[in-house]
């Protein structure tokens, strides 16, 4: 052990004893932070099935493969940082002595041959990486860069610093076989073997390469310890427990049902709920539970979010990537306050910090960042502004495209829910569609008894439950027929209700409607924050659902659906409240009817289609085939878009902006036409009545604009099979173009 070995060994034990000590003391604080969090007893298991989501996630890179041409080098960089971490430790052996390696497996081939595949690895993914970072800079695509608005300075920092480990994990190896102080076999340095032979073969270079290795390493640790807000580096350590612990444990994204409102780590009791004292969704970043304070930490900022988010592609201020970014800093820079017991209540008062000076010793930007409000615009110094918190349609695009599980869609919401129930501040729009929720039973503020309109001109009876007098579902009855309030009103969605309610009689299912008994689901009351309003008509349709099905057991309580919306809201968040049915799509219940030769086509269509995946049946419940093979069965010649599958586009209806004026950036339905008629379709269709409207809207508009033939129609899929099962029959007559008037005075 020389001079060189010796000054080169004590300076990297001084610096990381700082390091080290840096950093364990940052994590432990970050911990601390976290738990600020509201509780949440839903995360804690099962613990297998959670460890095996983790597990498959991380090791096979599930949903980082979703851009593949990222996700492999992606992959060799973690590994390298895993492993490599246990090549950095033997660098403190080697730093002293250059012939030092771990005791017995150090002079393994295999080990040596990983060593090699390690640095090689690290250094290829981390300059891919660095190169698509490069080639998706905002410098080229302005707003569409998925980096836009990115932290480019940390993200160089730690490319950096993995190439620089990548490279020291090279050199230690070369340089020792350069000395003489290792002979592999070329398999095992396929790399290093050739490179040692133009390297010094001083001894002591081997303690150099070490202490770079350590070095760079060591700095890493400092700065991401004087940075708890660097998500592109502290991801490597809590993406594990974001992942962990994610909302659904089967491994499933946090799509399909909204979480319920939250408080004590309890599901919301309204009927016992006090304001004062009760967390109405997220008003104040402390409102948020741990696990949002761990996604918020977690976040990359890789953008993949932002890269999907159809607000954010159509000129809109939303970015699910920055949205989470700024809570982020907002959670962390209001901390110390937080931690030193202050509070406010829900008229800003404090209430946490008492005595004749109690601010004292808390940072004065703690103490700044705890006036903010939450939701504010910029005259309020407001953290996320209100066009970003209402532009979010819940398509569920970002959390779909998410590496680490972050779950936007759940935050918006709970901030939404605060806006509404406690500060009554929303867009106006809404007023109405919430008083006629409220008041009539469906967005439209029609008259229940109109809800059997659609069933004028059909040439068969449709059965409604109840209509006999009896108060019992008839033993031949197969399926509720749940029409929707789009399905019973609206003009263009009449003719979907009525298609499927033809393809059903001609198939010979039996079924029933509920008529007038029917009220909205909820679901644009529950996604626009009113979690009042859907919970009040929730319960109803639960109360009347479970009385129409009282003498059958859950898995005979079949429900057949239209909306895309109501699909999801039977099935997955019905349950929540005691109602367990079998609700499928009719999409899916016509092509099984296909495939059984109980509806035949018999003549096809001449016609070119594509599909539009609606995000409620897509990306929230993963139905994608059933539509297809109907437009598939129904003859047409299929012409896919771009953006389809868990990537399609939505319409612009989810998130009850169906019932907002759409005033920033161009129309989201224009873009998802726009994608459509490149296509060169003669038909659009869908299986949402939604969808159904924006898209032909959409379509209208480029009529109007000369952009679009004429004889391009949206339809549903279930047109497309009426058509092909009953070419040669005259079909019903269609209702009028247009969606009904929303009654602005729902007493009437």
């Amino acid at each position: 052990m020389g001079a060189v070995e010796i000054t080169l060994g004590a300076i990297a034990v001084a610096i990381s004893i700082v390091a080290w000590s840096m950093f364990v003391r940052t994590v432990l604080r970050m911990v601390k932070t976290i738990r600020l969090g509201q509780p949440d007893g839903t995360r804690n298991g099962p613990f297998g099935p959670r460890l095996q989501t983790l597990i498959k996630e991380f090791a096979a890179h599930t949903r980082m493969n979703k851009l593949r041409h990222v996700g492999p080098w992606h992959w060799l960089v973690m590994w390298g940082f895993l492993i490599g971490s246990l090549v950095l430790f033997e660098a403190y052996g080697e730093v002293f002595d250059p012939e030092f390696h771990w005791p017995i497996i150090g002079g393994w081939s295999v080990w040596l041959l990983l060593v090699e595949l390690l640095g090689i690895g690290t250094v290829a993914g981390g300059v891919a990486l660095a190169v698509i970072r490069q080639l998706n800079h905002p410098r080229r695509a302005d707003r569409q860069s998925r980096f836009a608005g990115s932290n480019f300075g940390q993200a160089y920092f730690v490319e950096a610093v993995v190439i620089i480990e990548g490279l020291g994990i090279l050199g230690v190896k070369a340089f020792k076989t350069a000395a003489g102080l290792e002979d592999p076999a070329l398999w095992t340095s396929f790399v290093t073997a050739p490179l040692a032979e133009v390297l010094p073969t001083a001894p002591e270079w081997v303690s150099v390469m070490a202490f770079v290795k350590l070095m760079s390493g060591m700095i890493w640790l400092i700065v991401v310890a004087r940075n708890m807000t660097m998500g592109v580096a502290w991801h490597r350590f809590s993406a594990f427990f974001n992942i962990y612990f994610k909302r659904e444990d089967d491994g499933g994204t946090a799509l399909g049902k909204l979480k319920p409102m939250m408080s004590a780590g309890k599901p919301l009791d309204f009927e016992e709920a006090d304001p004062d004292s009760d967390v109405f969704g997220a008003g104040q970043v402390e409102d948020f539970s741990w696990k949002g304070w761990l996604d918020f930490t977690t976040c990359t900022e890789c953008g993949r979010c932002q890269s999907q988010c159809p607000a954010w592609n159509t000129g809109k201020p939303l970015s699910p990537k920055l949205l989470i970014t700024q809570l982020r800093d907002h959670a962390y820079a209001k901390a110390p306050y937080l931690l030193a017991g202050g509070k406010k209540d829900m008229t800003g008062e404090e209430i946490g910090l008492t005595g004749d000076d109690p601010h004292a010793g808390i940072d004065v930007l703690a103490l700044a960042e705890s006036e903010r409000p939450l939701v504010g615009g910029p005259e309020e110094n407001g953290v996320i502004d209100p066009e970003v918190l209402w532009s979010c349609t819940s398509c569920g695009a970002c959390v779909e495209q998410c590496p680490v599980d972050i779950e936007h869609v759940d935050h918006i919401v709970d901030m939404r829910r605060y806006q509404v129930m406690i500060e009554s501040n929303f867009p106006t729009e809404l007023n109405g569609m919430f008083k006629n929720l409220e008041n009539k039973g469906n967005p439209w503020g029609q008259n229940a008894k109109d809800r059997l309109q659609w069933t004028e001109g059909l040439d068969f009876e449709v059965p409604v439950f109840g209509a006999d007098g009896s108060d019992e579902l008839s033993p031949d009855t197969e399926y509720l027929f749940w029409v929707g309030c789009a399905g019973a009103f609206e003009d263009r969605a009449k003719k979907t209700t009525r298609a499927v309610a033809e393809l059903l009689h001609i198939a010979g299912v039996r079924y029933t409607v509920l008529g007038p008994e029917e009220t909205c689901t909820g679901d644009p009351a529950r996604r626009a924050g009113n979690e009042f309003v859907f919970q009040m008509l929730a319960q109803q349709n639960v109360e009347v659902l479970n009385s129409v099905f009282e003498n059958r057991e859950p898995l005979q309580r079949k429900i057949v659906v239209t909306c895309a919306h109501c699909f999801n809201t039977l099935a997955n968040e019905y349950p929540d409240l005691g109602g367990q049915y079998q609700v499928v799509h009719h999409t899916q219940l016509l092509n099984r009817l296909v495939r059984e030769k109980r509806l035949v086509p018999v003549a096809p269509i001449a016609d070119d289609v594509t599909y539009h995946d609606p995000c409620f049946l897509g990306r929230h419940n993963k139905v994608y085939e059933a539509p297809r093979e109907l437009v598939g069965a129904s003859g047409a010649q299929f012409r896919e878009m771009p953006r389809h599958g868990d990537r399609s586009m939505c319409c612009g209806a989810g998130g009850a902006r169906m019932w907002m004026e759409e005033k920033i950036g161009k129309r989201i339905n224009v873009e998802r036409v726009d994608e459509a008629l490149g296509t060169a379709p003669s038909k659009i269709a869908t299986g949402c009545p939604f969808c159904r409207v924006m898209l032909n809207d959409g379509v209208t508009a480029r009529q109007s604009d000369g952009k679009a033939g004429e004889n391009v129609e949206v339809v549903d899929v279930a047109q497309l099979l009426l058509s092909a099962v009953k070419r040669t029959e005259k079909e019903p007559a269609p209702a009028a173009a247009g969606a009904p008037e929303i009654d602005t005075d729902p007493e009437s």
